[in-house]
């Protein structure tokens, strides 16, 4: 019997080899993994002295031979398989342990040229790979470390099995598969537009006890990056406290940090299934938790918390008698990640800070899932300073009003459409979210702000196709509007604010939330 191993990640390679050696294997070898292998001691042969012929071309063309690809993939069942063989002098290669070039590291090296990204494109190890799995009932395919073990398990106690045979094979395409992706990845970052073949990667980040639902299986995975981007956000946060993370926590979580990530300013958001039913900014993180509480009490029951600054022990405090399912900041004083976790229930994360946030969040590809299909567009990622106001009304909304109407503008980009928000002092203090009717929308918000509505300021995410927003706001004593703009009927509501001297600027853009 006769291996081939060539691996990039060398973790438990010599002690395989030298299982695979006492169990009868003749282990051939190439470059780094040779090497690795005769410091250990262990009997190994160079693919060349296979082949009959030299590697050539820096290491380009090493494997690459009929005697490689012929002992691999000769269908053992064939006799005119096995009689070319025998003709060519070609004996079969019953075992292909590799794992491929660090490609996704190495590009992740800060200053990486592209020679250097093009050189750590492997050649030879795919294509063995593929081979090997092609012909799984007759050979072995191993690309995982984790898999050593159960193989030589196997191979001890009778011999692997057709199913266990198929589960390498599937696992070594998939592998194949993502790191293709990533090259892709890479050579298309500064490619306009979208492809018009588009494949994502992803690995397994753990397990969740169920989805949305108890009876729907679930699991977390990680998407791929590429060409040194930084791998921040929820989905590399680390939890230093308390139970496992839900599906629909890891979805609030994901809304929560990417609302408190989008202002630069000191902010707090409170989220109650993906919206924010608590936001505020204030230079003293505690008084802004404070402020995004008084949001809606309620609500924030059972919520979850984000803070784009250190939480301190003031602000722990504040959180301590509420029930919230997690806080997420970027830091933690001692004495307040103390007092959070006398709170059982607390799950307690923390996420490194994007790059540039609230100033110019780094754009991505947002996916969407249909039965059948993905939409794909780029990110709602605009900075803080791209919004321009034009004002339309006759009054020109105060510099206090104007804070406030940025505020609000950025509040609103994280509420579900059609979307509604009041706010005053950088304070959320009603929200309407996801009716189908924008007027039903700002009723919610001023139902849920009750007195606080008087003196201020209104956001929508989209135009007015009526005045009868205006109206309510101007009933419930707003005095600044900030909307799109747009309608056919702007006009209508460029007059009803006039009417109620109510200062209206547009944005020119909008932020729907589906």
């Amino acid at each position: 019997m006769r291996a081939i191993i060539s691996v990039s990640d060398k973790a438990g390679v010599t002690d395989f080899a030298k299982d695979l050696s006492q169990l009868g294997f003749e282990v051939f070898s190439t470059g780094g993994t040779k090497k690795a292998l005769e410091e250990a001691k262990m009997p190994v042969k160079s693919v060349s002295e296979l082949t009959g012929f030299p590697e050539i071309l820096d290491g380009r063309v090493k494997t690459l031979h009929p005697i490689i690809y012929g002992g691999i993939l000769a269908r053992r069942d064939l006799p005119e398989h096995m009689a070319q063989l025998a003709e060519n002098k070609i004996e079969t290669i019953d075992l292909v342990a590799v794992n491929l070039y660090p490609f996704v590291q190495t590009v992740a090296r800060e200053g990486v040229t592209l020679d250097e990204a093009v050189e750590n494109i492997d050649i030879g190890g795919p294509s063995m790979i593929r081979a090997a799995a092609k012909n799984f009932p007759s050979v072995i395919v191993v690309v995982d470390p984790t898999d050593y073990q159960p193989v030589l398990d196997k191979l001890r106690t009778g011999g692997m099995e057709l199913a266990d045979r198929k589960r390498l094979a599937q696992k070594a395409f998939q592998h194949v598969a993502v790191y293709d992706t990533a090259i892709s990845q890479y050579l298309r970052q500064d490619m306009e537009g979208f492809p018009e073949e588009m494949t994502i990667a992803l690995k397994k980040r753990y397990g969740l006890r169920y989805g949305e639902n108890p009876h729907q299986p679930a699991i977390f995975y990680a998407e791929q990056e590429v060409g040194g981007k930084k791998a921040t956000g929820i989905t590399w946060a680390k939890q230093l406290w308390g139970k496992e993370l839900s599906f629909n926590n890891i979805l609030d979580a994901d809304a929560a940090w990417g609302a408190v990530t989008d202002f630069t300013a000191p902010t707090v958001a409170i989220i109650k299934h993906t919206n924010p039913c608590g936001l505020a900014g204030h230079d003293d993180i505690a008084e802004a938790y404070r402020r995004a509480f008084s949001g809606d009490p309620i609500a924030a029951f059972g919520g979850i918390v984000a803070s784009n600054r250190t939480v301190t022990l003031a602000m722990a405090e504040g959180i301590r008698p509420v029930f919230y399912e997690i806080v997420i900041a970027p830091e933690y004083e001692a004495q307040a990640l103390e007092l959070l976790k006398r709170k059982k229930d607390l799950r307690i994360l923390l996420a490194e800070l994007p790059p540039g946030y609230g100033k110019a969040e780094p754009g991505y590809l947002d996916f969407r899932r249909v039965k059948g299909g993905f939409l794909v567009q780029s990110s709602d990622s605009l900075p803080e300073d791209s919004v321009s106001l034009k004002t339309v009304t006759k009054r020109e909304p105060t510099k206090a009003e104007i804070e406030d109407l940025l505020f609000a503008w950025r509040a609103v980009k994280h509420v579900k459409s059609n979307a509604i928000v009041l706010t005053k002092d950088k304070t959320l203090l009603g929200m309407g979210a996801g009716q189908p009717s924008r007027i039903v929308s700002a009723q919610i918000a001023k139902e849920k702000a009750g007195d606080k509505t008087q003196g201020s300021v209104l956001a929508s995410d989209a135009m007015f196709p009526f005045p009868d927003v205006v109206e309510a706001a101007a009933a419930g004593g707003v005095t600044a509007i900030i909307q799109p703009g747009g309608s056919i009927r702007d006009e209508e509501s460029i007059k009803a604010a006039n009417e109620h001297n109510i200062a209206m600027v547009f944005t020119g853009e909008r932020h729907f939330r589906h």
